[in-house]
């Protein structure tokens, strides 16, 4: 895919601690890319420094096919972790205030709220003060104004903190919908399930170092660690005992279908076991053990990957 955003060995410093230490990595345009990694790793660092807020001690960021520049930060759109509203304005009134903030027209983002508003089912939120909103609430229109000039680029920092599940799940969507009518989407997250549904590449920062990168199917495949999982119905402890001399045995489970799980290891061939299994029982499904993202999330941070 065309590359979109280019971070290249940028470090940053901050009172004698290394919040980045040459984190480099390529964001593809139109594609969601997940930010992760553990508190304090580094994440909201690489951030700020993408949207100009503060600036690397050394390294480079590029933009669009050129080193980023002060103007480029209208073309992003950011909703930070640390979210502020004005709580003694009216919501409408303060939407209003940040599209303005924008470069939009008062009548051009009138109009655009108004869409969106609709859009979420918030239309009798328009007169409301701030104060009076929820957390989701506050943080579903903070969601508008920061997607309402349609930036080539955007940035969500856990976007669905204080979200139930129909709410996040609406959020997902149409982070995926403005993926898909072009936009890049840079999403910084600790909820890995969401990582799974909607990111297409991520990067993982730890102690401020970035340690893994890649497309979400090819890291889950390539940290598999050989362990699978074979349904069928015969003489299971036969099997077993079969299986024994070609592969590890993890656990089995008994039922309607009987279960397996055994771990073949690099040296040993997955062809041959299924061979032994289809001789001795009825072969239902085999299929491979890939780890969840959370899994990986862990192991990573712990140095066992």
């Amino acid at each position: 895919m065309e590359e979109f955003l280019r971070v290249e060995h940028v470090s940053k410093q901050f009172a004698g601690h290394k919040a980045l230490d040459d984190v480099s990595l390529t964001i593809p345009r139109g594609s969601v890319y997940g930010l992760l990694g553990p508190n304090g790793a580094g994440k909201t660092t690489l951030i700020r420094i993408i949207n100009r807020i503060t600036a690397p001690d050394s390294g480079k960021v590029f933009f669009a096919g050129r080193e980023l520049q002060p103007e480029d930060v209208g073309r992003i759109g950011y909703l930070p972790e640390e979210r502020g509203l004005y709580k003694n304005m009216k919501v409408g009134e303060q939407a209003i205030y940040f599209a303005r903030l924008k470069g939009l027209s008062r009548p051009e983002a009138i109009r655009r709220l108004k869409e969106w508003f609709v859009r979420f089912g918030i239309e009798s939120w328009w007169n409301k003060k701030v104060e009076e909103l929820s957390k989701g609430m506050a943080q579903k229109m903070q969601f508008i104004v920061t997607i309402l000039h349609e930036p080539e680029l955007l940035i969500f920092d856990e976007p669905f903190s204080g979200f139930d599940p129909v709410n996040a799940n609406l959020l997902k969507e149409e982070i995926l919908r403005l993926r898909d009518k072009g936009a890049t989407v840079i999403f910084s997250t600790h909820n890995m399930s969401s990582v799974e549904e909607i990111c297409d590449n991520i990067t993982l920062i730890n102690a401020s170092h970035n340690i893994l990168s890649g497309s979400v199917d090819a890291i889950r495949r390539a940290h598999g660690n050989g362990q699978y999982q074979l349904s069928f119905r015969g003489d299971a402890a036969e099997l077993r005992n079969a299986l024994g001399d070609h592969c590890t045995l993890l656990d089995s489970e008994e039922g309607e279908l009987d279960r397996v799980k055994l771990h073949i290891g690099a040296e040993q061939s997955v062809r041959d076991i299924i061979a032994v299994a289809n001789d001795l029982v009825e072969i239902r499904s085999f299929q491979e053990m890939i780890p969840s993202m959370n899994d990986i999330f862990i192991r990573a941070v712990a140095g066992k990957l």
